[in-house]
């Protein structure tokens, strides 16, 4: 028995020390020209964006130097607007539940979605081209949900690194604070 309650100290203090290498600095010295190994380090900022009916939420940034390209995330909550029984059931649902409007609102799909978990909640992800006034630049959509409440986020990147991006995005999104501030947001 102590064993085992020594064997779950030890998982929480290693989850817990991932999800802080998730958001902390990188040190000083690392070398920040090879991307193959980039762990994506968020830094939250301003929200950029005037209120609408959904409020407003938290963005974050994490640096070219720590991301190979700056990259910015916008999340918020979408009380009561999710299919209850459903949830985000296809890339039908993805893209009329997803926040472009907030980007420049045009976008095509480079691809089809794909089922994702975070934490408890279930939903898609699925990578876009920004068509207006993006020069160039790409995005990737993660809904999911909680029984009829969503949470949305968007992901603006350089064109050619959703595929190499959205690792990082996802553990970011599945970390201790991000799911805190998940389970506050819809009332958990």
């Amino acid at each position: 028995m102590k064993s085992a309650a020594w064997a779950l100290a030890l998982a929480a203090g290693l989850a817990g020390a991932i999800a802080v290498a998730l958001i902390a600095p990188r040190p000083a010295g690392a070398p920040a020209g090879d991307t193959s190994d980039v762990r994506p380090l968020w830094a939250e900022v301003t929200w950029p964006f005037p209120m609408d009916q959904w409020g407003t939420g938290r963005a974050f940034a994490c640096k070219a130097a720590d991301c190979g390209a700056e990259v910015k995330l916008y999340l918020r909550p979408k009380l009561g607007s999710c299919n209850c029984t459903t949830g985000v059931a296809d890339d039908g649902d993805l893209d009329r539940m997803s926040d472009f409007d907030l980007v420049g609102g045009e976008v095509s799909p480079l691809g089809a979605g794909r089922p994702i978990t975070i934490a408890w909640m279930k939903g898609r992800s699925r990578a876009y081209a920004l068509a207006r006034n993006s020069a160039g630049k790409s995005a990737i959509s993660v809904v999911f949900n909680d029984r009829c409440d969503m949470i949305v986020a968007t992901v603006v990147l350089p064109h050619d690194r959703p595929a190499t991006i959205e690792p990082g995005v996802m553990a970011f999104l599945n970390s201790r604070p991000v799911v805190h501030w998940a389970e506050l947001a819809l009332g958990i």
